[in-house]
């Protein structure tokens, strides 16, 4: 079955795009074809679209899904007008959030991705480019500035995972990657132990790693299925021995791991703060 989906949008449709996907993500089984159509922000904009929305349905043979966050009801309404399945998204919890709260929503687009609180961009900002300047280990002696640092063998998924907790959450997290010299002299960097309450290991299962590996460096010994189950055999000992906690990877998402880490650092906080 197929079905072709709109995430539209007045403003940049990343709220529209993200709930839609992972409301999708329950269904199995279905050839989802997503149409992303962010600022349509005009009646004429509008028409145009329902256009599109015509064409997937004749091609489909069954009406195109729409998931939307359009606060100008001229505008919705001319897309409701249309054959398309329409989902409102601010329309179906407004609402309900504006009677709890006892107050009106002020209805201004683009509010959820503006930059509303500019203290808390500034620190996302900072965490992004802390995670860049101190990716793959470039900068140990800046470990102690870390809120987190991510350790793991190549391409274990430590870069991805920083870079989502500097953007989204404006964590200072740092990365190390275990070598081949680390691996021989069976420890890590002094660094890394003056920091080991921040520190979290990212495991990965050898079968995956090796996909992974392939697609960088197809048929070296690097990228081997021995050679990952090397690796990991000895990166799993040397957290163990060095009591890291460990994390893995295999089958998570970059924002399931970051989820785990995060639920981590603010437990911490919250320990660090009733003493």
């Amino acid at each position: 079955m197929k079905r072709t989906v709109f995430f539209v949008s007045e403003s940049t449709g990343i709220t529209a795009e993200a709930l839609g996907h992972s409301l999708l993500s329950q269904f199995e089984g279905v050839d989802f074809e997503r149409v992303y159509m962010p600022f349509i922000n005009t009646e004429l904009r509008a028409k145009a679209l329902l256009d599109l929305i015509q064409e997937a349905a004749d091609r489909d043979g069954a009406r195109p899904i729409i998931f939307s966050t359009m606060l100008d009801d001229r505008v919705r309404g001319v897309i409701k007008s249309g054959t398309g399945y329409f989902l409102e998204l601010f329309e179906i919890f407004m609402e309900p959030i504006s009677k709890e709260l006892g107050i009106p929503p002020s209805l201004k687009s683009g509010r959820s991705h503006a930059i509303t609180e500019p203290n808390s961009y500034i620190q996302r900002i900072d965490a992004i480019n802390f995670a860049m300047s101190n990716d793959d280990g470039v900068r140990p002696d800046n470990f102690k500035r870390a809120d987190v640092i991510l350790t793991g063998v190549s391409r274990s998924g430590k870069t991805p995972t920083c870079l989502y907790l500097a953007m989204h959450y404006g964590l200072m997290a740092a990365n190390y990657p275990i070598t081949e010299e680390d691996f021989e002299q069976g420890d890590l960097p002094r660094e890394i132990y003056e920091s080991k309450d921040k520190v979290y290991g990212l495991m990965i299962d050898a079968q995956r790693l090796h996909l992974i590996r392939q697609e960088r460096r197809a048929h070296s010994e690097y990228a081997s299925l021995a050679r990952c189950q090397a690796d990991i055999r000895r990166a799993q000992a040397m957290f163990q021995r060095l009591g890291i906690r460990v994390l893995d990877t295999t089958s998570q998402s970059i924002e399931e791991i970051a989820s785990h880490i995060l639920k981590a650092v603010k437990n911490k906080q919250r320990h660090a703060g009733g003493h």
